[in-house]
């Protein structure tokens, strides 16, 4: 069968194309997708769900003269193949091979690179203003999705944007509802009313009629507002500045063309409010989005099939811990900032539907809040992937570090993260916590290590941080009984000679490899802050080379600790740090890339080996 897919290599191809061919690219662009994604992996409901409206932009924008800017950029794959990079997504995620996320350097067609939400409408903005100065007609797009709408930045940038009368287009693409055929039919029918030429100028030319008439005027302005209220939701963002139009079926290409069509030539800020489904078109991503949000291989034709996993993940660790702590304290808060799912709380959102709370993608309100809570008594658990603590590190040290409130950070995904690559890994966060007062930062090195940290740090009164590697440690079924560490205290985990190595979290069982090799001792450090300065300064005395192993990067991070630590003790002994290095890892096999980084128990050995040999 003849396909057009094939035929387009790039967007300036599929302007060329036809309308009426729109709809069956559209349905090959769909398969394509599952059968792609299928075989390596990657999101999916949430591209399925942008088929048609990725078609319609660069269908209607000169990209890349115009720019597209995705928020997250999850969706985007469909962008990628339309953008020369079909072949390329027999390589999506892996090492050498295309990025699951917008990169600059990887397609001129990728205006922003992106990975973290809520950023899209600033950085248009930007390139729109950039156009004016330059008195081009350069279009700026920013597509955004209704759970980056949640996050704060999204809305400051909209606040700008309407005062700045800049030729800006924000596409709300709304996945969490459906339109009803008759009232989708009918706000089909007004967008592109709206959106027209007719329209547009029949409302500025009643506007210079009526400022003749101030009480008039303010009465047709309130009158449209109410009128269009009644039909669309639009009135808050006429009220930021910005010419509101839809919603609009997202999956009808007819009415997503002309109305873009129409916004393009319209000047000043314009938002368009489409409406998709997650998971479109592939029965499976329909009946369970989330499930098909992120996948791993699967048969396209049966779908993904759940196996029980052969050991429990950090996450699931960490889930079972907050349920069970709930049960016994009904001070317990849990605080998600949008990843109830991957941060292993559904269970206690069912449990304990009262002390759960979802905050929408804000990670700055979701550790005030927390804050907020503490001062009044409760204990609030805030699980948070380390990428997205990040955005929140004022409101760390602010809200809750300098006002020394009990709120434990339950930080997932800690170190490498695999094919996500460098927007998601959790690179930097021993070296941002480490430097706060008052925080007591732990690294557990299995799963059982993990409950019992958890526990610890929710009996301080104190800020206090639990960090966790992605996926599943090295299989120490956790004790259901939970008891509190001794604080800022490591244990020797093997005794051996010459060489003492320092690991931290999961870089333990590495190590422990290592040493076997090598003859050395091992501890476990456990603390990060604070240091068991005790044990370091013994093992230094003991030993004639001190290696620290830590999977964060090696700037500022544990091994500087001890450092700190031998320096301020005026103990002069050679130290070998080991961790991650001073360059962005992109995407790939976690395992790999640790190796690559000279953190697997070979490149361990190695790095000591070479550094004996200079002693």
């Amino acid at each position: 069968m003849y396909s057009l897919l094939d035929t387009i290599d790039t967007p300036e191809a599929l302007r060329k194309m036809e309308r009426k061919h729109l709809l069956q690219l559209a349905n090959e662009l769909r398969q394509f997708l599952v059968e792609s994604v299928s075989k390596t992996g990657g999101h999916l409901s949430s591209n399925l769900g942008t088929v048609e409206l990725t078609i319609a932009l660069h269908y209607v924008f000169n990209t890349p003269h115009d720019k597209l800017v995705w928020d997250v950029g999850h969706q985007t794959y469909a962008h990628k193949i339309l953008t020369g990079r079909r072949e390329g997504m027999k390589s999506l995620r892996m090492a050498g091979g295309i990025s699951g996320f917008p990169k600059r350097d990887e397609s001129p067609y990728d205006a922003f690179g992106t990975g973290h939400s809520s950023t899209s409408i600033s950085a248009a903005l930007g390139m729109a203003v950039a156009a004016r100065l330059e008195g081009s007609d350069r279009r700026a797009v920013a597509i955004i999705g209704d759970g980056a709408m949640t996050g704060g930045m999204a809305f400051e940038a909209l606040n700008n944007a309407g005062a700045m009368d800049a030729n800006l287009l924000v596409v709300l693409n709304d996945n969490d509802m459906s339109i009803s055929s008759p009232v989708g039919a009918l706000n089909n029918y007004l967008a592109k009313l709206m959106s027209g030429g007719f329209y547009t100028a029949m409302r500025r030319g009643s506007e210079k009629v009526l400022k003749s008439m101030p009480p008039v005027l303010e009465f047709a302005k309130r009158a449209e507002e109410h009128v269009k209220g009644m039909v669309t939701p639009g009135t808050l963002f006429e009220e930021f500045g910005f010419n509101y139009i839809g919603p609009i079926d997202g999956h009808d290409l007819e009415v997503l063309v002309t109305t873009l069509d129409n916004i393009r030539h319209l000047q000043g800020p314009q938002f368009l409010h489409v409406v998709t489904q997650k998971g479109k078109g592939y029965t499976h991503a329909e009946e369970d989005c989330v499930l098909y949000h992120g996948v791993g291989k699967f048969d396209p034709t049966y779908g993904i099939v759940s196996k029980q996993a052969a050991k429990p993940s950090y996450t699931h660790v960490f889930g079972d811990w907050l349920c069970d702590m709930a049960a016994q304290d009904p001070r317990l808060i849990g605080i998600t900032p949008a990843m109830c799912e991957g941060s292993g709380m559904v269970e206690f959102a069912e449990k304990f539907p009262d002390r759960y709370f979802d905050v929408g993608i804000a990670e700055q309100h979701a550790l005030t809040f927390a804050a907020g809570l503490a001062c009044d008594g409760m204990k609030p658990v805030v699980a948070i992937y380390s990428t997205f603590l990040q955005r929140a590190y004022d409101q760390l040290i602010h809200d809750i570090a300098i006002q020394n409130l009990p709120v434990v950070l339950a930080i997932d995904r800690g170190g490498l993260v695999g094919a996500d690559g460098a927007t998601h890994a959790g690179t930097f966060d021993l070296s941002c916590l480490r430097c706060i007062p008052n925080m007591t930062v732990m690294a557990p090195a299995d799963e059982n290590e993990c409950r019992q940290m958890l526990y610890t740090a929710f009996q301080l009164d104190t800020p206090s941080a639990v960090r966790y590697p992605r996926g599943c440690g090295p299989g120490v079924a956790p004790r259901k009984e939970m008891l509190a560490l001794p604080i800022g205290k490591g244990e020797v985990r093997r005794t051996g000679e010459r060489v003492a190595i320092l690991a931290f979290g999961s870089m333990l069982a590495p190590a422990i490899g290592a040493a076997e090799q090598l003859n050395a001792t091992v501890a476990n450090m456990r603390f990060i802050k604070p240091l068991d300065e005790e044990l370091v300064l013994r093992l230094a005395g003991e030993h004639g080379l001190l290696v620290t192993v830590e999977e964060n990067t090696a700037q500022g991070g544990a091994g500087s600790a001890v450092a700190e630590c031998l320096h301020r003790n005026g103990m002069v002994v050679p130290l070998l740090q080991l961790g991650l290095p001073d360059h962005f890892i992109e995407h790939g096999d976690a395992v790999q890339l640790l190796a690559d980084c000279g953190l697997s128990e070979t490149g361990i050995a190695a790095s000591i080996r070479q550094r004996l040999l200079l002693e």
